[in-house]
């Protein structure tokens, strides 16, 4: 395997970088706002599946006394 020198290494790393299609401040914004109502909506999912289980152990915790 050829060794390469660091300089090669940046120049290598500048143009790869150039190649790097940047997402828009819009796009940018957008996804974020949509990671954040995704985020929302699993924790009130969660929330209720693990209300529902909760009251199930409760109810047969209660059975067993």
């Amino acid at each position: 395997m050829a060794k390469t020198s660091p300089t090669e290494f940046f120049n290598q790393v500048k143009a790869e970088t150039a190649k790097v299609i940047w997402p828009t401040r819009r796009e940018t914004v957008m996804t974020g706002v949509m990671v954040m109502i995704m985020t929302t909506i699993l924790a009130v999912f969660f929330l209720a599946v693990d209300s529902f289980f909760e009251g199930v152990v409760h109810a047969l915790l209660r059975l067993a006394q």
